[in-house]
């Protein structure tokens, strides 16, 4: 299973939100690319990057930032956040992205990923799936869709895409375990890559997410509050 710590970027800084509140934030580094080399000095493999301002504005403002945490690790990253046209993926490709994550775009327009996926490749495209009660979220989660998050991955898989971001926002930031029964259904229903994002909180809850055959996880507040020490973590399920 790959880990993907996650880095949230809000007004230059390193933050967590709870529930996707963005009234409700936690600032753990000024500077997110020192974040980053700690993680990867601790053993990460693979970043997962949020432009939360992006997120709210439709458009990236943290190119800088994001440069840095690229060019100083040398890591791979995935990014989500306001990624909303084909120029922007382009962008943030060129910064050294590895992979971009759409999220209100693919439930407004799911062509749209089709488009992305033969100019880009499916491997660069992640479609960002983020449900309460099993309904799609949109706009920084500040909108339901009427979309089921099923629906939506099945569509996806029929235009290419091959990697989900799933993200349970009910459990996000809340330490509360993630959404383990969601998570695999999706995987089963979909044969897609699905990575579980949202409410990790403890080794036991990936090894449950391990044990139900989910590709990946994103860990995010629980390694900044000291829950989880990700070089146990890598050690026990990247292999």
């Amino acid at each position: 299973m790959q880990l993907y710590p996650a880095i949230d970027i809000k007004n230059g800084k390193c933050v967590r939100l709870t529930q996707g509140a963005f009234d409700n934030e936690k600032i753990y580094a000024d500077r997110p690319e020192e974040m980053a080399r700690l993680l990867k000095e601790k053993g990460a493999s693979f970043l997962h990057l949020v432009d939360l301002d992006g997120a709210l504005k439709g458009r990236s403002v943290n190119e800088g930032v994001i440069r840095r945490i690229v060019e100083e690790t040398g890591l791979p990253a995935e990014i989500g956040g306001g990624i909303r046209t084909a120029e922007a993926v382009k962008n943030m490709l060129d910064l050294g992205i590895r992979r971009v994550i759409i999220g209100t775009k693919a439930v407004e327009r799911p062509e749209f990923m089709k488009e992305l996926a033969e100019t880009f490749g499916p491997d660069r495209i992640v479609a960002g799936v983020d449900a309460k009660n099993g309904m799609v979220a949109v706009e920084g989660w500040e909108k339901i869709s009427s979309v089921s998050a099923v629906d939506l991955c099945l569509q996806m898989k029929e235009y290419g895409i091959r990697h989900i971001v799933y993200t349970d926002i009910s459990r996000d930031g809340m330490l509360s375990g993630p959404n383990v029964e969601a998570t695999k259904l999706l995987t089963e229903q979909t044969g897609l890559d699905v990575i579980a994002s949202g409410g990790v909180s403890s080794l036991e809850d990936l090894k449950a997410l391990d044990r139900a055959g989910i590709s990946g996880a994103i860990i995010g507040k629980a390694l900044y509050e000291n829950r989880i020490d990700l070089a146990e973590a890598v050690s026990l399920f990247e292999r």
